[in-house]
């Protein structure tokens, strides 16, 4: 399924008088084959605008080299900031939902607009941003509490890389991946695609999140394949020193616009036709 031409931008106010629950948002059927079709369309987008996408994915790489050197005693933040990291991505990735909007339309991205694109959603992208702020706070905090009961006191970076690696500590690395494991879904299922929502449309925070995890819920498989591909990319681009993120993140982050393109619907466009009065 080809993506679909956006309307131009709703205007800059957040009110949601007009907009559509999240349950009457129509979604499309997606095919296992979709998750690759959008990173296709996403390393398109890179390859047409690679000033913006360097630009972003320089900024994941210094803000992953900003959390080691901050945390370099402090490893358990360090674990469950960098996923969080990446798990906000969707957030951080506005900007380049914002290239490829325009590039849908023919139009050459601009850095600077790129970067104020919050500025027509402001009120709804802090709530959200807010929510996934607190939950990445409850799995620092989670973290730190199954580091403080595995160990006699907190190990340095090194050892904590060993612990993970040590059989011996096989009920520390069980319960730690368990806790991650729903962190991690719980994130990904309210924000696979709420933020490019957001963007293109005039909703709200409630609604996108909503309309997200309905997504995932309704179409599990496909989005578990989305998922699964988005960690095996990210944690390839971890070596070295993190600057496979350069391009594996402004890639993701042109993608997941295209995921979300192909996953909603619009509700005007895909309504039954409203019958003719008869004569």
């Amino acid at each position: 399924m080809e993506s679909q031409t956006p309307t131009d931008p709703p205007a800059a106010s957040d009110g949601a008088q007009d907009t559509p629950g999240a349950f009457s948002i129509p979604l499309r059927q997606l095919t296992l084959g979709a998750p690759l079709r959008w990173l296709g369309l996403g390393w398109r987008d890179f390859m047409r605008s690679p000033a913006v996408g360097l630009f972003y994915g320089a900024c994941f790489v210094l803000m992953g080299w900003l959390l080691l050197y901050v945390y370099q005693h402090a490893p358990a933040y360090v674990l469950a900031l960098s996923a969080g990291f990446l798990l906000v991505g969707p957030f951080m990735c506005l900007g380049l939902y914002q290239a490829s909007w325009h590039l849908e339309r023919g139009e050459q991205p601009d850095l600077g607009d790129s970067l104020l694109a919050w500025e027509r959603k402001a009120s709804a992208l802090a709530i959200f941003g807010f929510v996934l702020l607190v939950l990445e706070m409850l799995w620092a905090r989670a973290s730190l509490v199954i580091f403080a009961v595995s160990f006699d006191g907190m190990p340095d970076l090194q050892g904590s890389l060993s612990a993970l690696a040590s059989p011996d500590n096989l009920g520390f690395i069980v319960t730690y991946l368990l806790v991650g494991a729903v962190f991690a879904g719980l994130i990904f299922a309210i924000s696979v695609v709420s933020i490019p929502m957001i963007l293109d449309r005039q909703t709200d925070a409630i609604t996108a999140g909503l309309t997200s995890l309905r997504l995932v819920l309704t179409q599990p498989l496909v989005m578990l394949c989305w998922g699964a591909l988005i960690t095996v990319i990210i944690g390839a681009a971890m070596l070295p020193w993190l600057l496979g993120l350069l391009v594996a993140g402004p890639l993701l982050g042109y993608a997941s616009w295209h995921a979300y393109r192909d996953a909603v619907g619009d509700v005007a466009a895909e309504a039954p036709p409203t019958p003719h009065a008869q004569g």
